[in-house]
């Protein structure tokens, strides 16, 4: 007797892991992505005992960028995860290795870029605490130099009395150029130098790429156009902080190309993107990011893929629930994207951690990455492990989760032309 093989298969299906390959893009960063991978290993080591599910990491079982394998079994299911960190550090590290003056003029520039254009007055209508984050660089910085020239003024008169006006100068001079050397080399304990940086790679094109930047996003785009047609499930991109708006364009450029081919595969891995504590306004709300709100606005109606945003009031870096293209003012009419939501600090990390991280602001603004020690459990809950490791597409996780109602939505950008 002829027995149909259809059950067995059934039964091999259910038992197969789910697989997903995950591309992260990290904000501006200096940093070798071994950091990532060390976050990764620690964190979820912790959020897998507090909640009570498996996870284990392995060295990456494919070629390319800097990553890892995570194994994940949760309620159950297995799921195999190729994580890889789209690393464009080195940018970063050459745009950050600016004289002192040089960074001072930096100063001065970005200051403009923002003030001239009237950016910086309309994103102040959004979250006081990204623009106290923009300010405090700049609001540090001449502090120190004030610090430093008030002391260098006091040692050089008093020099200048005893000896002559010219020794006096000198050791002014010297005063203030090793007192700012100083404080650069301190700056891992306040980030105002890394922070001035960071905004004026931005700012430097009025919210254009920069073209190093533009050849390394097409590079990332041919990655994961690649992986699309890898045996996967699903295939997730993470923008997180500045790496969020980066993703937006690798995206919205991926669907663009596949959409002069015919479209994604139909039979292929589901497409999804997470974007972590965003600052696309800082970006989106100057003058000639036009390339940006374009992306916004093509990217925020595809039904290709499911996007969802996740930001927390607790972040002081971030836009916190701020849908980034509806503030730019963008929003075509058939919008679908993001989901915006809340990861709830308050509610998520218990009270120990929450005075453990307080007023550790740039942690906080790393906290989407690390285990949450209250979490209430259930599928809409935000758990960055099991959305990178566990057997649920992005999609599937949130399928009846509604958007946070206190989001912002108010278009308030000045610049809302599109390239």
């Amino acid at each position: 007797m002829r027995i149909d093989p259809a059950p067995r298969r059934t039964e091999e299906a259910a038992a197969k892991p789910f697989r997903r390959r995950v591309f992260y893009i990290p904000g501006y960063d200096p940093f070798h992505p071994r950091r990532y991978r060390e976050l990764y290993r620690k964190e979820g080591a912790d959020q897998a005992r507090l909640s009570g599910y498996g996870l284990e990491l392995k060295p990456k079982s494919t070629k390319g960028p800097y990553g890892w394998h995570a194994t994940g079994l949760i309620g159950g299911r297995k799921a195999e995860a190729d994580i890889e960190v789209l690393v464009w550090s080195d940018i970063v590290k050459r745009s950050m290795s600016e004289t002192i003056p040089a960074t001072y003029l930096q100063l001065l520039r970005t200051a403009w870029a923002y003030i001239g254009s009237g950016a910086l007055f309309r994103l102040m209508r959004l979250r006081k605490g990204p623009m106290i984050a923009a300010l405090y660089p700049i609001l540090f910085l001449i502090l120190q130099l004030l610090l430093v020239a008030g002391l260098g003024w006091g040692l050089g008169a008093l020099v200048a009395h005893v000896t002559h006006w010219t020794a006096g100068m000198a050791v002014f001079a010297a005063v203030v150029w090793l007192g700012l050397r100083w404080f650069r080399a301190k700056d891992n304990k306040v980030f105002a130098w890394y922070l001035m940086h960071d905004y004026a790679y931005s700012a430097q094109e009025h919210g254009a790429n920069p073209p190093e930047l533009e050849a390394r996003m097409a590079e990332f785009r041919a990655s994961i156009r690649a992986a699309l047609d890898g045996p996967y499930d699903e295939v997730l991109v993470v923008g997180h902080s500045s790496g969020a708006h980066l993703g937006v364009s690798i995206l919205a450029d991926l669907i663009r190309a596949e959409d002069m081919n015919g479209g994604l595969p139909a039979q292929g891995p589901k497409l999804a993107f997470l974007s972590l504590g965003h600052v696309v306004p800082m970006v989106s709300f100057l003058p000639k990011a036009q390339r940006l709100r374009a992306d916004l606005h093509y990217l925020s109606a595809r039904e290709e893929l499911t996007w969802v945003d996740v930001t927390a009031p607790g972040d002081g870096c971030a836009f916190a629930l701020c849908d980034p293209v509806a503030v730019t003012g963008v929003a075509p009419e058939g919008k679908r994207w993001p989901l915006v939501i809340s990861a709830a600090f308050s509610q998520t990390l218990s009270p120990e951690k929450q005075a453990e991280l307080k007023r550790r602001y740039f942690r906080l603004h790393f906290q989407y990455l690390c285990a949450f020690d209250a979490l209430s459990g259930g599928p809409n809950d935000y758990d960055y492990f099991q959305i990178t490791a566990g057997p649920l597409t992005l999609a599937e996780r949130y399928r009846h989760r509604a958007p946070s109602k206190s989001r912002i939505e108010r278009p308030v950008n000045r610049y809302t032309t599109t390239a």
